[in-house]
């Protein structure tokens, strides 16, 4: 859940979607002691800028919070729930293609005032951020991508999904068996993993009877069916802001396939995290800061 420092602000996505965005530290002042919302919304040169947290598929933007709050110090920073995700609305016949998801982000940058922005994106919050950043160049300073592939992961992939989704013991009766089960007896886990047992306790909710997902899994399979039969190289080769490709050692973004997503475009740097998963931020929390501090740095000097 956000913390107690969290504010709620309310954004319009595509078809009229209501989405939740948040807050988890107060915005920078200026030396006129003023939240430095004009300089975020590109006027004023301190080094100031807005900065859009996107999370991944079953994620919420809670999960950003440590880093948001850091990021507070320097940056207007803000963190998306994405459509059918956290507390943003779950219409049942709403889209969830990746256009959806990229108005979103869109929209959530220029109703928040936060463009030029730098865009922080993992898994598939990263795709969107560099579909968004192909898309809208005027609205992008810089890119951050955590642990994404660009290549298709295809028909095989979804079913896996599909399967592991029945597989959940749905509902837990208590979060302390959502954190065990995550981290120590999902099939998927090959060893105890208390961070990802975390990240899953984060995204569920009580029910009458029990611990259950704040997202329909329906929901979660449709938006990544939309992404998993396809390659995006091309459009990262769009991509002509500063862009940093950051993975986990044991993430799901491999080295190889790492470097030539940095090869491909046109500004691309990398990073990894030892000893992270491919919750690489939640895993490696202060690993993960080192890891993007020197490429924030040099957005404010360029």
């Amino acid at each position: 859940m956000p913390g107690p420092m969290a504010r709620r602000i309310d954004v319009t996505g595509a078809g009229g979607v209501r989405l939740a965005a948040w807050e988890f530290g107060d915005p920078p002042k200026t030396d006129h002691g003023d939240p430095v919302r004009d300089a975020a919304a590109g006027q004023g040169d301190r080094g100031f800028s807005g900065v859009l947290l996107l999370h991944g598929l079953m994620g919420r933007a809670s999960h950003w919070a440590p880093t948001a709050r850091w990021l507070s110090g320097r940056h207007r920073a803000v963190a998306l729930d994405q459509r059918g995700h956290g507390r943003s609305e779950k219409p049942p016949r709403a889209s969830f293609t990746r256009e959806a998801y990229v108005e979103d982000a869109e929209a959530a940058v220029e109703q928040l005032g936060l463009g030029p922005a730098v865009l922080i994106g993992h898994a598939m919050g990263a795709l969107t951020a560099w579909q968004l950043a192909a898309k809208r160049p005027d609205l992008v300073r810089g890119l951050i991508v955590c642990d994404m592939r660009a290549s298709a992961l295809g028909a095989a992939s979804q079913r896996e999904w599909t399967e592991w989704f029945r597989a959940w013991p749905v509902p837990f009766a208590t979060l302390a068996d959502v954190r065990k089960w995550f981290g120590e007896d999902d099939p998927w886990v090959e060893r105890p993993n208390p961070a990802r047992g975390e990240f899953y306790a984060e995204v569920m909710a009580e029910s009458p009877d029990g611990w259950r997902p704040v997202f329909e899994p329906e929901q979660m399979l449709k938006s990544r069916e939309t992404w998993v039969y396809d390659a995006h190289w091309e459009e990262l080769a769009q991509v002509r802001c500063p862009t940093l490709v950051v993975r986990g050692l044991d993430g799901e973004l491999g080295r190889a396939e790492a470097q030539e997503m940095v090869r491909v475009l046109p500004r691309g740097q990398y990073a990894e995290v030892a000893d992270a998963g491919h919750l690489v931020h939640y895993d490696q929390p202060e690993a993960w800061r080192a890891a993007i501090e020197p490429f924030l740095e040099s957005l404010r000097e360029g």
